[in-house]
């Protein structure tokens, strides 16, 4: 008896094991499932410039890696909500509040140092997963693209769902700009199964919908110029379909619950990995658990055994996972 709809999920045409580099770009889903890879000990960029949520910012930020931009003066700008207050920190429009600070220099700084490493990282990447959340666009009234408002004066921006075809503009771009960072890089989208009910169940219906027909006008129907063409994982289908009860979810009945983002997780893994990466996946979680095993006394001789055993087995395993950094002390 088939108790739900399983969505399918057939495996890719190309793999993801411990000697590949993964790239993750878009909303806090982004973010998660990528902490399901980091803590499994794969090689992961997450989100340089912060969480990010509609294509057309992301399509911004992945631009500036690929065209090497050096941020400036002109890039950042110092939080204006009280005006009396001069030491207000600095912001950037095109970047998450993690990437502020306390002086303009430090800002710029912090940009730059984040752009550069994300260019490091994606020159040598394998895969780029792109999470689309929302095609709800925040602009300022120059009509500038705005990633993050820093919760800035509501007056100053205007917001609106951006259309099918502006939506597919943006992802051309991002695949455009991804392979001319590294040509045969492999680029995924997926939306995030994360609603944005303060904007209504419909309006949240309407703004899923127009990032599917996006994805559709670039995965379906070869969309611009892609040296490799872009493809899509289900992760919005499978919570839909088959994560539909709300035990699935956290406490805010918005957000996945850990047990969610794991089962999504093992889903990519099927579909990503192969059969001797997911063993040594297996090998890695059972080890991990090992390792964080509480050690109440670290001066007993029991605790030094313990130590010793953790470093010989990371060693074996290393050498026996091409690729595997457990990054032990």
């Amino acid at each position: 008896m088939e108790l739900f709809t399983r969505v399918d999920t057939s495996a890719a045409d190309f793999r993801i094991d411990y000697t590949s580099r993964i790239a993750f770009f878009g909303s806090c889903f982004a973010d998660n499932i990528s902490a399901q890879f980091s803590a499994r000990k794969f090689n992961v960029l997450a989100n340089p410039f912060g969480t990010v949520y509609n294509p057309v910012s992301i399509a911004g930020q992945i631009r500036a890696i690929a065209d090497g931009k050096v941020f400036g003066e002109g890039d950042v700008f110092q939080d204006a909500r009280t005006e009396q207050d001069a030491r207000g920190p600095w912001h950037s429009w095109d970047a998450h509040s993690s990437l502020s600070a306390a002086t303009r220099e430090e800002c710029i700084s912090k940009l730059n140092a984040a752009a550069d490493s994300a260019r490091t990282f994606l020159q040598q990447a394998d895969t780029a997963f792109i999470t689309l959340g929302t095609s709800f666009v925040y602009f300022l009234k120059d009509g500038r693209v705005v990633a993050n408002c820093h919760r800035q004066n509501p007056a100053l921006f205007e917001r609106r769902m951006i259309t099918v075809e502006e939506a597919a503009r943006a992802l051309r771009e991002i695949e455009r700009d991804l392979q001319k960072i590294r040509t045969d890089i492999r680029i995924v989208f997926t939306v995030s199964p994360l609603r944005h009910m303060a904007d209504g169940a419909h309006n949240n219906t309407l703004s899923k919908a127009t990032l599917q027909l996006a994805v559709n006008e670039i995965v379906k129907r070869g969309f611009g110029t892609a040296v490799i063409p872009a493809t899509y994982f289900p992760s919005y289908e499978i919570v839909m379909d088959e994560l539909r009860d709300y035990r699935f979810y956290d406490s805010d009945m918005v957000h996945l619950s850990k047990t969610a983002e794991e089962y999504i997780f093992e889903r990519m893994v099927d579909t990503y990995c192969n059969e001797k990466t997911r063993g040594n996946i297996a090998r890695v979680e059972k080890f991990m658990k090992m390792a964080g095993h509480r050690i109440v006394d670290m001066g007993s001789p029991a605790a030094e055994n313990f130590l010793q055993k953790i470093h010989s087995e990371a060693s074996v395993l290393e050498s026996q996972i091409p690729g595997l950094d457990l990054k032990l002390p």
